[in-house]
């Protein structure tokens, strides 16, 4: 599929990140960082390739939305990544998993805080038909908390 007080670092959350419907959001990995932005995006493109998961794009949400006519106030970019390897053999198996690839990873201002997000792949495959790949959706997700977390120290 798809913690530590140092500067450029996160913080687990211990309460959902606004907006309100998130809260108690148990599909969701989010933790809360210590550094700017731009700092946790080039950390997370470094923890992803140390965990064998490729940067298929950086996509600067603020940025796009602006060369389309749209004001829209705080950063926020969606690092999307992905383990070849797992992608096929779930593929193999699920074609109309597809519609969840690449895996993402928000980083983006709220509130005065920089909230680094995911969604959990062991939630994501409950939307398939799929029951058998529930192993495979555990490892990728656990490499993607790894690599969030790692982001963060």
């Amino acid at each position: 599929f798809g913690a530590t007080g140092v500067a450029g670092g996160c913080v687990p959350t211990r309460r959902a990140v606004p907006p309100t419907p998130q809260k108690g959001n148990a599909r969701l990995y989010t933790r809360e960082a210590r550094g700017p932005v731009d700092t946790v995006v080039q950390k997370l493109t470094e923890a992803s390739k140390a965990n064998q998961f490729g940067v298929l794009g950086v996509i600067n949400l603020k940025a796009k939305l602006a060369e389309k006519g749209v004001e829209f106030g705080p950063p926020c970019f969606i690092v999307e990544v992905c383990n070849p390897v797992k992608a096929k053999k779930v593929l193999e198996r699920e074609m109309s998993i597809s519609t969840a690839l690449p895996c993402r990873i928000s980083v983006y201002e709220h509130g005065g805080k920089v909230i680094v997000a995911t969604m959990r792949p062991t939630a994501m495959l409950r939307l398939y038909d799929a029951p058998d790949l529930e192993p495979v959706a555990q490892e990728v997700e656990a490499t993607i908390l790894r690599i969030i977390d790692s982001a963060c120290e």
